[in-house]
């Protein structure tokens, strides 16, 4: 009989985690338009793969409140963790193991507590050991002063979570997601993951309005702080999601880059890319018409699209296989890459090494972005970063050039110099030099432009010396004194891409 009642119990606690037994905190949820924690781990995982860690947790107040209303208002001590798999039916079950964290606004506004802690650390011990992904759900107000059973501590600052959270870096990739309000502690694990989606509905700040106002800063409201749409232009997140659901589709399908390879794939009629770039050089074309054609339908994700905007990045898969993207935008500066995209490429290319994915680099840049204001955005340091991470690439890149190649940015785009990627190949328009031809006629011929008084015959100079140097810096040109490897169809670039990097894999695997 005691067997019974225990097990009695044990349902009964076990309920007490569900969204059921918590009506009134799931309901407040909804109406403000958000969904519950447990409703973000539904969607997140794979159906009954998820095994929880820790759920029957609570705050550590058994000495200022009843142990019922514990388990009823601080259920699992407002976090959720446990071992799951995502996307097994895309990449195989083999591939789809994984670790989900998911804070529960709800119990006292996703505070991190003493057991909370805990959990994290216990689950993040199991992500290092096991290399295992993570994806986390952030919201919540930082750091909890109301466990007042902790008596053993006076700050409470040899905390181990976040200097455990940040040696994950390079082992086990942190997706973080976040919806509502995320400050203080919440806010550093967003800001550590190595990649950050937020809602439209999103404020994200290093300290909550409590902690500005006790720090003599004056008064604001929550929604004062770090606004997701601020965060979009500075660079903060990866990806600006319209909600929650949205939000976790672009986590999976983040994640699954990572994971492996799909074999269901669908291309699109690559005759359309000998179209793409305008007979004149001087037009502009949106370069994202190209990606699509290039990549397998459906695949390419973008992040980061609004902050550094001359160069595009994100991943995209040929064939099902997964490949990192660098591509400069010519409507954007021209193509010219500044501090903020300098600085968006060398992270990325960096992470892209750290889990080992493959580059490809579309490249139609007039160089490095020039003048006093673009020096007074450190663009010295991190324009310069590119060539460090460059130098330091261990995974395959191949470098397509679609038009301009000119100086330093156009090396740095492609690992620092035209014959660090494994394969440099150029579409016919493609155009080399040590500068801008513009800029290099103007520099190089100087005297000459200015022994021609009359306007008119000055331009039409001009314009014949540029013509000139067109005429030596053609890809053809480029290709029969080595400084690339080959002039492509551009119809080809999807077989050229997949050709090298399949020998690189064939030559890596026999060594």
């Amino acid at each position: 009989m005691t067997e019974n009642k225990e097990y009695r119990n044990y349902l009964s606690r076990i309920e007490k985690l569900s969204d059921q037994h918590r009506k009134e905190a799931a309901s407040k949820r909804h109406q403000s338009g958000n969904r519950t924690a447990r409703e973000n781990l539904e969607h997140l995982v794979d159906e009954d793969s998820f095994i929880e860690f820790g759920a029957f947790a609570v705050a550590a107040q058994r000495s200022r409140k009843d142990y019922d209303s514990l388990q009823k208002e601080t259920s699992a001590d407002g976090v959720i963790t446990g071992f799951c798999e995502i996307n097994s039916n895309e990449i195989g079950q083999e591939n789809s193991n994984a670790i989900a964290i998911v804070y529960d606004y709800s119990v006292l506004a996703g505070t991190q507590g003493y057991f909370h802690h805990q959990k994290l650390d216990r689950i993040m011990d199991k992500a290092k050991k096991y290399h295992l992904p993570i994806v986390i759900y952030t919201e919540g107000g930082g750091g909890r002063p109301g466990d007042v059973d902790v008596n053993t501590q006076i700050a409470g600052l040899n905390v181990p979570t976040f200097a455990k959270w940040a040696s994950l870096d390079g082992s086990s990739l942190r997706i973080a997601i976040n919806n509502g309000y995320c400050f203080a502690g919440n806010a550093a694990l967003f800001g550590a993951a190595d990649f950050r989606i937020a809602t439209l509905q999103s404020w994200i700040g290093m300290a909550g309005p409590a902690m500005i106002e006790g720090g003599g800063l004056g008064k604001f409201n929550p929604t004062d702080i770090g606004p997701s749409k601020m965060h979009e232009m500075n660079g903060t997140i990866d990806f600006l999601a319209k909600d929650e659901k949205e939000a976790t589709d672009v986590a999976k399908k983040l994640l699954a880059y990572f994971q492996g390879n799909q074999e269901m794939f669908k291309a699109s009629e690559q005759n359309k890319l000998r179209e793409l770039i305008p007979e004149d050089r001087k037009w502009g074309y949106p370069i994202r018409d190209i990606i699509e054609v290039i990549c397998d339908e459906g695949s390419f994700l973008e992040l980061r699209k609004s902050y550094g905007r001359s160069v595009v990045t994100g991943f995209f898969r040929l064939e099902g296989k997964t490949f990192a993207l660098l591509a400069s935008d010519c409507q954007q500066l021209g193509g010219a890459i500044d501090a903020m995209s300098a600085e968006k490429s060398s992270e990325f290319m960096e992470l892209c090494n750290d889990y080992d994915i493959p580059i490809v680099a579309l490249v139609d840049t007039p160089g490095f972005m020039v003048g006093p204001e673009s020096e007074e955005q450190s663009a010295v340091t991190k324009m310069s970063k590119l060539f460090k991470v460059g130098s330091k690439l261990s995974v395959p890149l191949v470098a397509i050039y679609l038009r301009k190649a000119y100086g330093l940015g156009a090396m740095a785009m492609v690992g620092g110099s035209f014959h660090e990627p494994i394969y440099s190949a150029s579409w016919p328009t493609g155009e080399f030099g040590g500068m801008g031809l513009e800029g290099a006629v103007q520099l190089g011929f100087k005297r000459e432009l200015e022994a021609v008084e009359d306007p008119k015959e000055r331009e039409q100079l001009f314009d014949q010396l540029v013509a000139s140097a067109y005429e030596k810096g053609k890809a053809i040109e480029a290709a029969a004194h080595l400084e690339i490897d080959a002039v492509i169809d551009p119809v080809d670039t999807r077989k050229i891409i997949l050709k090298a990097y399949n020998n690189y894999k064939k030559g890596i695997d026999a060594s």
